[in-house]
């Protein structure tokens, strides 16, 4: 035994296959589960335990339990939050013996059979609705480094679809928090959406084949109501980065050699092997939402590559936004998505967010010269999409109502018509001698107007 790793002995010729559990038949209450990742030699495999594996001796016995890890999956789930193994973590009584089990390894779905889908999520986030709109059954990942506002935007979406969006959603909190995970569930509770909701947790404090499973934990369940039940399914992930970083301290653990960076040799075939079943078929899509940490603001980092390559929108958050005080903190110019073409969004939407993205790109290559010489010695022209730009970008900020609690300003949710209507009128100048602030932290461009008319804006904008 070494912390997690565990070495099993069994009579020659008698070795279960790789991925299948082992029960450790220990002096404690619930049993130690082990998953087998390697074998040794003729009469010995290597696994990776799922729990703890303090006060654990050599000579204890185990034996074969399952070809697989075999979760709970079904109705009998919903409003219930399950451990990486299934068991029931939330103190409510035991699921039914009658509910089905699945194993948590699986393939996807045959690439004839897997559908496209270019049905809009209007999320009610300006930002994300105009620069980088997201699909129903598709992928997206918000991207950004620590404290920038990952988790309040990953919450606020689910806000956000719990009012518009009727289906099935799992969550999997992997390698997170057990703070945030408590408060999810009390917020949930609250809210009335748990019922229709599995919470799956492998947290910060559990032994990393634990946090590495979630993620397929979760799947399990999602593919289930997916390829059984034919409903529509929300997958959200947070954070997937722990996912990787989870297969990392195993890969060591098992005494593989390091790849880049130190990561594991195996991390594309790893983030591949997830997201590719992550997929929608005929009848029936699987939406997913991840959040995905960004150590030390590296967005060249191997893993978030690796994770980037799979998604169809990528939401960049941004710690330069942040520090300024817009929030959300998305990069605009950095964030990106497939759906982001005339024959989806439509062509007045694509060319509105050309305009807008050309337009602070302009501002971004100007800052330098301001910051030397200031805005008086520009150009008539440059000095207009300097003004033009700073409103754009606080009409692009709103409060948020999972913030509301904390901020005292109630949350704004704004149609993608309104988003659209706002950055019109400011590209086109009917805001140009508008206090800056009358367009910070608002909703909809009406909103701004009352904003201006009572108060003259009021206040110093950021």
């Amino acid at each position: 035994m070494r912390g997690p790793v565990v070495d099993v002995a069994f009579p020659a010729g008698g070795l279960p296959p790789l991925n299948s559990v082992l029960s450790v038949e220990w002096d404690r209450p619930e049993p130690l589960l082990l998953e087998v990742h390697g074998h040794l030699d003729t009469s010995s495999v290597r696994a990776i335990a799922l729990q703890a594996t303090a006060g654990l001796s050599r000579g204890t016995a185990a034996r074969p339990i399952a070809p697989a890890i075999m979760v709970p999956v079904g109705e009998n789930v919903l409003g219930r939050l399950l451990d990486v193994t299934g068991s029931v973590r939330d103190d409510g009584p035991a699921l039914p013996d009658d509910t089905p089990r699945r194993p948590i390894h699986g393939h996807p779905p045959a690439l004839v059979a897997e559908t496209a889908m270019t049905a809009l999520f209007e999320s009610g986030i300006k930002v994300i609705d105009l620069l980088a709109p997201m699909a129903h059954g598709g992928k997206a990942a918000m991207f950004g480094g620590a404290g920038v506002g990952k988790t309040v935007l990953v919450m606020e979406l689910i806000h956000a679809m719990v009012e518009k969006y009727q289906g099935i959603s799992v969550f999997a909190g992997v390698g997170e928090r057990s703070r945030e995970g408590h408060e999810m569930l009390n917020d949930m509770r609250a809210s009335g959406v748990l019922a229709r909701t599995a919470l799956i947790y492998g947290q910060m404090n559990e032994p990393p084949g634990a946090r590495w499973r979630v993620p397929m934990t979760a799947l399990t369940v999602a593919e289930y109501f997916r390829d059984r039940k034919h409903q529509n399914v929300l997958l959200l992930m947070d954070n997937i980065f722990r996912f990787v970083q989870a297969g990392s301290e195993i890969s060591g653990l098992l005494g593989r050699l390091p790849s880049r960076v130190g990561y594991q040799p195996t991390l594309a075939s790893e983030v591949a092997a997830l997201q590719e079943r992550i997929a929608s078929v005929a009848g029936a899509s699987v939406s997913s939402i991840q959040a995905v940490y960004v150590p030390a603001d590296d967005f060249t980092d191997p893993a978030v590559t690796a994770i980037s390559s799979h998604m169809d929108s990528s939401i960049v958050l941004s710690r330069a936004l942040a520090a300024e005080g817009f929030y959300p903190a998305v990069d605009p110019l950095a964030s990106t998505s497939l759906l982001l073409d005339p024959l989806v969004v439509g062509e007045e939407h694509y060319a509105l967010a050309e305009r807008c993205r050309e337009t602070l790109a302009r501002f971004k290559d100007l800052q330098d010269i301001i910051s030397l010489l200031g805005v008086e010695e520009l150009g008539s022209a440059d000095r207009l999409v300097v003004r033009r730009a700073r409103r754009l970008q606080r009409f692009l900020t709103q409060p948020f109502a999972v913030t509301e609690s904390f901020t005292g300003t109630p949350g704004r949710s704004v149609t993608r018509a309104d988003t659209l209507a706002g950055c019109k009128a400011i590209l086109d100048g009917e805001t140009d001698d508008w206090a800056e602030s009358s367009l910070y932290m608002i909703g909809t461009m009406e909103e701004a107007r009352q904003k201006e008319a009572t108060k003259g804006g009021g206040g110093i904008s950021p």
